[in-house]
């Protein structure tokens, strides 16, 4: 594994352990004919919990993926992996500067059993997430091309598909492919996923209100953005 990225598997897993410690752990219920984990308190921090869990997770899942060339499959993790980001910092931002009326419904709509579609659109979080930058309408739409491109992969449609052909003549690679002609860019695209997960962290440390954590997590997220400018941020290396 590349040296940084195993590097940013251990702090965020120390990371977890420490704000996991910090919420009242999940307890037993009768769910139909046997039994499940639910949390009974439902507090915001559990939910961030439960999400920042799922983007360590699927970032794990996404190296794997990259590392055998299945690049159509990483394109789904990827898919993933920027919503989760977005949810964080919605929930996050919402707990530290108030919440609204539509974090009440998003977090109503997260602790269902049978949830179903979205009660808050994509966008109107996107929105919410971007609304302080500079130019929040061109991270707004830098986002929602994001969503398309990566929607492609998770719908199966045939622009996507069709980059699993290679040879003469062409036939389809079924078991990964790292002579896929997008795999560079997939390789390049993943350091921004795992510069989002030190970001992710940064919210979700002062979500817990704990101000060692945050300064921790921030000289990391800045270490990492010096380190690795090129990558993270290659206008401004």
């Amino acid at each position: 594994m590349i040296e940084p990225f195993q590097h940013v598997f251990a702090e965020l897993d120390d990371f977890f352990r420490i704000i996991e410690c910090k919420v009242p752990p999940p307890i037993k219920i009768k769910y139909y004919e046997g039994i499940a984990f639910r949390y009974q308190e439902k507090l915001i921090q559990q939910a961030l919990l439960q999400k920042f869990a799922r983007y360590i997770s699927s970032l794990r899942a996404a190296y794997i993926l990259l590392e055998h060339g299945y690049c159509q499959e990483l394109g789904v993790i990827q898919r993933v992996l920027d919503e989760i980001h977005q949810d964080i910092l919605f929930l996050s931002m919402g707990h530290i500067n108030g919440m609204t009326e539509r974090h009440t419904r998003y977090l109503e709509h997260f602790w269902l059993e049978n949830p179903g579609p979205s009660a808050v659109p994509r966008d109107k979080i996107r929105a919410f997430v971007n609304r302080d930058l500079d130019d929040p309408s061109t991270a707004n739409n830098v986002g929602r091309t994001i969503f398309r491109t990566y929607s492609a992969y998770v719908h199966a449609t045939s622009v996507s598909i069709i980059d699993m052909c290679a040879g003469e003549p062409p036939v389809y690679q079924l078991a990964g492919m790292l002579s896929n002609p997008l795999y560079e860019d997939h390789a390049e695209d993943i350091w921004n996923n795992f510069y989002r997960g030190l970001v992710s962290a940064v919210f979700v440390a002062k979500a817990f209100s704990d101000d060692a954590l945050i300064e921790e997590r921030l000289n990391s997220m800045k270490a990492f953005e010096k380190e690795h400018a090129d990558k993270v941020m290659p206008t401004a290396a």
